[in-house]
């Protein structure tokens, strides 16, 4: 009877610690899922604002680019760059929207569902979006990747402006413009970005040497080519006519916001500010590209005065743009030595290949080609210097598919354009430039045009 009694008791003093371990376990598993959803959040927070920030700071670089291009353009031309620059931009979002981002990172399958389903309007997340439905909880917001992808878009597009200066119409320049960031780039960058066979072969660009600069450069090698040179540029006895442009300081505020622009364009490019390390390789890149930047410029300076007997500050401007393409298609992985070294050599290969664009007729204002493609080259090249990843074959042949593609592809777009609806304007509207004859209007009415 007693040990009825007590065996009930024993059994109840065993379970009753047992119980509460069992609800402390239950207490602190809840704990952990509300730190590791907390986490995660933090994760898509911290990174869906890396690429907002980064976008709204290439964003600026629109406004870099048009401040070089009207400072290197004649002063009856430069109502005119500002118009184009600002139109491009526009366009380039509406086609990138429509049609760009998709087909640039395909939907499913990457060679058949991803070319179909990938031709179609962006969708964003739902006003409100909650943790549970967001599909890609590490990654970030469709809409600041959107936003971020698209400005690289947009700066290609600046590119090919600033090489057919002066001379384009600007219905045909608007219409290839949507062609290009519709569905040139994306093509080209989903190679790369999207996973494409580029991505799988192992080459390697961070942030867009020769997707986004060598695209640019290359379609604006083949505008130039099939819109001609400038009006009074090349002497029939081969002599180059300097036609200097209307506003250096103006320029120099360009290169120095686009200067400023690119610590959005290579840091943004990292995709991730979730953990110490991603903050600490941001701030590593941001350092590696203004170093880069300054060896640039400097050794522009150095080159160009040793060639001229004097300092030719569109040299030193073009230098420093030169070194931050060239640090773009790796700026995590080289030491600030290198980094100043390899943004020299790039500020090198400008002051020498400019002159060279000239002595073969090609008419290039704001020397867009060097910089965004020759300087694209070598960076995509020196990838293998820093980057134990890279392979010399893969870069060289991610080089020659990106450059062959970009120029054959706008190449053709241009060669249409110049038949259906032309895509140079008449001498005569030169001589008297494209703000008073396309635009009705001058940029700087109290000074005499030159």
């Amino acid at each position: 009877m007693q040990l009825k009694k007590i065996l009930p008791l024993a059994a109840l003093s065993v379970a009753l610690p047992t119980l509460g371990f069992a609800q402390e376990a239950e207490e602190a598993v809840d704990a952990l899922e509300a730190v590791t959803a907390l986490n995660t959040e933090m994760v898509f927070i911290m990174n869906s604002l890396l690429f907002l920030i980064g976008g709204f700071l290439v964003f600026f670089m629109a406004a870099g680019f048009c401040m070089l291009e009207t400072g290197l353009v004649r002063s009856k031309n430069a109502a005119m760059q500002a118009t184009k620059n600002v139109a491009l931009f526009s366009l380039a979002g509406i086609a990138y929207f429509v049609v760009g981002f998709n087909l640039m990172y395909p939907l499913g399958d990457w060679v058949i569902e991803g070319w179909l389903g990938g031709i179609s309007p962006t969708v964003l997340e739902p006003v409100g979006v909650a943790l549970e439905d967001v599909d890609d909880i590490e990654y970030a917001s469709i809409g600041s990747d959107f936003i971020f992808q698209l400005m690289f878009c947009a700066a290609t597009a600046s590119i090919v402006s600033g090489a057919v200066a002066e001379r384009v119409k600007l219905s045909s320049f608007l219409v290839f413009v949507v062609i290009l960031t519709g569905i040139i780039y994306p093509i080209q960058a989903s190679w790369s970005w999207g996973e494409g066979f580029l991505d799988e072969l192992g080459f390697l660009d961070f942030a867009g040497s020769s997707i986004v600069h060598g695209a640019g450069a290359s379609a604006a090698l083949a505008g130039a080519l099939v819109i001609g040179s400038r009006y009074g540029k090349y002497g029939k006895d081969g002599k180059v006519n300097v036609m200097p442009g209307s506003n250096l300081p103006l320029a120099t505020l360009g290169m120095f916001i686009l200067w400023f622009g690119w610590f959005g364009f290579n840091g943004g490019s990292q995709l991730a500010m979730g953990t110490i390390a991603d903050v600490a390789d941001v701030s590593r890149i941001f350092a590696n590209t203004n170093l880069a930047a300054s060896g640039g410029a400097v050794a522009a300076l150095i080159v160009s005065t040793l060639l001229y007997k004097k300092p030719d500050l569109t040299m030193v401007l073009n230098g420093a743009l030169a070194g931050l393409v060239s640090i773009t298609a790796e700026p995590l992985t080289p030491g600030l030595g290198m980094a100043t070294l390899i943004g020299a050599v790039g500020g090198v290969i400008v002051v020498l290949t400019i002159p060279m664009l000239d002595k073969m007729k090609i008419d290039d204002v704001v020397g867009a080609i060097p910089v965004h493609g020759f300087a694209g080259i070598w960076g995509t090249l020196a990838v293998v210097l820093t980057n134990p990843d890279a392979t010399i074959t893969a870069q060289l042949i991610g080089i020659v598919l990106i450059f062959g593609f970009m120029f054959a592809a706008s190449l053709v777009a241009w060669l249409i354009l110049k038949a259906v609806m032309g895509v140079r304007v008449s001498d005569e509207d030169q001589v008297t430039g494209l703000d008073k004859s396309d635009l009705g209007m001058e940029a700087y009415p109290e000074f005499s045009n030159t």
